[in-house]
């Protein structure tokens, strides 16, 4: 079958469109019908740094939507017609990890991939494979998925919205409510204000925190930050953050999310905690940035330091849960979706991303 997709074919090459070829569904495999797929930074960094993981030609697009038009023989989780939202967690069900329900720490997740020798690519081009970005590949007319990593949401969820799902609202939102687990009346400051961050400002909103700060150097972003929950804003290009977050809270935050990922922001996030508090490090900017840490400091003031990935989340359990707070008016992914584009713009949208004003740019035409 051939479909219309957007290939990166060199490392900084941009996207070019193509029609390529797509596989059949075999076992517990489904073919999707992409009806809208999230710009994310990390498709980004993949189309523009050499990834042995990601070898090009490549079809990124890791925030999918769309609905079910074929299942293979062995697919016991969907049917044609389903609503799904895809996401980059690929976990095997079987491990150790999978049983105790913590599928983001999936030991053996590569053995939901085809193997190339012996069942072929699911993409190809000119009879050669082309490489399938985080198991979705969505930035293309149709998709072929493991079944694991798609999750059924209900058919009254705009395609725009539900795609951001699978990745930036899974990651802010979960940092907030599975990682750093706030409780009501608990303050939390969250450094770094672009999709990610402002998921978690309104997750920090639903879980009944107090104060919710956002600390970010751009004026736009802090602004919008208001409409997702935040209670107080600090512009760490023009003040002193750590300063203003002690004061603001009368001696540190409870919880402090590093949604940003560089050795200055991390070390902020620990400096405005409080006595006993948490650093949650969400984003990862910097491939090598190194946290200075004072050991008899951490001991003697309690504090406790998580790394998250995907917001510690379970597709299965959060996806639904996601939507069905959208549904209810009390998760905001509407003012996440900024700008919708084609699939021949790519380019264009991730250059629109460098705008403050811009939150989110998703694809909804193929």
């Amino acid at each position: 079958m051939r479909v219309r997709a957007a290939v990166v074919e060199a490392v900084g090459a941009g996207f070019t469109l193509r029609d390529i070829d797509i596989a059949a569904p075999e076992g517990r495999e489904v073919l999707v019908e992409v009806r809208a797929s999230g710009l994310c930074h990390t498709d980004l960094t993949v189309a523009t740094q050499a990834l042995a993981d990601f070898p090009p030609p490549v079809v990124l697009g890791h925030e999918v939507a769309g609905v079910v038009v074929a299942t293979g023989s062995r697919s016991r989780e969907f049917t044609v017609g389903d609503h799904v939202v895809g996401c980059l967690v690929q976990w095997c069900g079987d491990c150790p990890a999978c049983l105790d329900g913590r599928v983001y720490q999936c030991g053996r997740p590569g053995t939901i991939l085809r193997d190339p020798g012996t069942q072929g690519p699911r993409l190809s081009h000119g009879g050669r494979p082309v490489t399938q970005g985080m198991g979705l590949g969505g930035f293309a007319g149709r998709a072929l998925v493991h079944e694991n990593q798609l999750t059924a949401v209900p058919r009254g969820l705009p395609f725009a919205q539900a795609a951001l799902l699978g990745c930036g609202v899974l990651t802010g939102a979960g940092s907030v409510l599975n990682g750093a687990r706030v409780r009501p009346g608990e303050s939390v400051a969250v450094i770094g204000v672009g999709g990610v961050g402002l998921n978690a400002i309104g997750a920090a909103r639903i879980a009944g925190a107090s104060p919710i700060i956002a600390v970010d150097v751009r004026d736009g972003v802090l602004r919008r930050a208001r409409a997702f929950g935040a209670t107080d804003v600090v512009n760490s290009a023009s003040t002193d953050a750590v300063s203003v977050v002690r004061e603001l809270t009368g001696g540190g935050v409870r919880h402090a999310l590093d949604v940003v990922g560089v050795a200055a922001t991390a070390e902020q996030a620990l400096r405005m905690t409080a006595l006993g508090g948490g650093v949650h490090l969400v984003g990862l900017a910097a491939g090598r940035a190194h946290l200075k840490l004072s050991l008899p400091r951490l001991l003697l003031e309690q504090k406790r330091i998580q790394g998250l990935v995907m917001g510690s989340g379970d597709p299965r359990r959060d996806i639904p849960r996601y939507a069905d707070l959208y549904l209810r008016g009390r998760m905001n992914l509407d003012d996440l979706v900024s700008r919708r584009i084609g699939l021949h713009e790519i380019d264009a949208g991730y250059a629109a991303l460098r705008d403050p004003d811009v939150a989110r740019v998703v694809i909804t035409s193929f």
